[in-house]
Parts: C-alpha cells; sequence; structure tokens
C-alpha cells in the first residue's frame, strides 16, 4: 500500500473516531478501536487505564455533544507512519468542558487500520 493510500485509510478512521466521541456512538468507535486496545490518561486525579469493555460504557453513558448541537473541535494535527504497519496519529478535539489532545497509536491488522492505544491528556476549560 502506497503512502498516500496509507494516509487517506488512516484519516478516514480518524473521522470515524470524532464522529464517534461526537456522537457518543461505540459502534462507530469499535469500528475504530481494536477489541484489544487500551484507553489511557495521566490527567486527573490518578492515572486511568482501561480497555475497551471498560471504556464503553462511559461513552453510552455521557450526553452526546452532537444532542446539543455543540460546536466541533475536532483536527487531526499530525499523522505519521512508522512502519508499514504501525501510524501514530495527534489529534485535538473537546467534549465540553474539557479540551483534548490524543495519541493514537494505530496498526494495520485485518486488512485496515485500527487504533491499539489512546492516551490522552485534556484542560477543563472554565
Amino acid at each position: 500500500m502506497s503512502s498516500p493510500t496509507q494516509f487517506h485509510a488512516i484519516h478516514s478512521v480518524l473521522q470515524l473516531y470524532f464522529d464517534g466521541l461526537y456522537h457518543s456512538d461505540t459502534t462507530r468507535l469499535a469500528q475504530v478501536f481494536h477489541p484489544d486496545a487500551l484507553y489511557v490518561t495521566a490527567a486527573g486525579d490518578k492515572p486511568i487505564v482501561w480497555r475497551m469493555d471498560e471504556y464503553f460504557p462511559v461513552v453510552d453513558a455521557r450526553p452526546a455533544p452532537a444532542a446539543s448541537s455543540l460546536p466541533r473541535t475536532d483536527r487531526v494535527l499530525s499523522i505519521e507512519l512508522i512502519g508499514p504497519v504501525t501510524a501514530h496519529a495527534r489529534l485535538q478535539c473537546s467534549i465540553p468542558p474539557r479540551d483534548f489532545i490524543d495519541l493514537l497509536t494505530l496498526i494495520h491488522v485485518d486488512g485496515r487500520w485500527q487504533v491499539i492505544s489512546k492516551v490522552f491528556h485534556y484542560d477543563v476549560r472554565d
């Protein structure tokens, strides 16, 4: 697969990721995350390290930003191909009152790009 094709495929996964977050839609997110993916942050009171079966219920329980027609701030800051089957993406998005920087590691398995880890930081807006 050529680099432009890889970048396009990765960008499509990232757009699905953004849509899943904006709509609090774990059906979309399940298409993005590898089943063994990790969700990790040290922001907040203590570090969090979750698997998808711990993370998805949190997404399902929160109000979707789309339901309140909140503006989208999501954007891809960078995509770096590490090799033919590994990539890293740095993203920005918001789920008020938090602004996030997400670092996603992707792997190409089973014929598609999937997020294997999400490590993120957030700041709380006033």
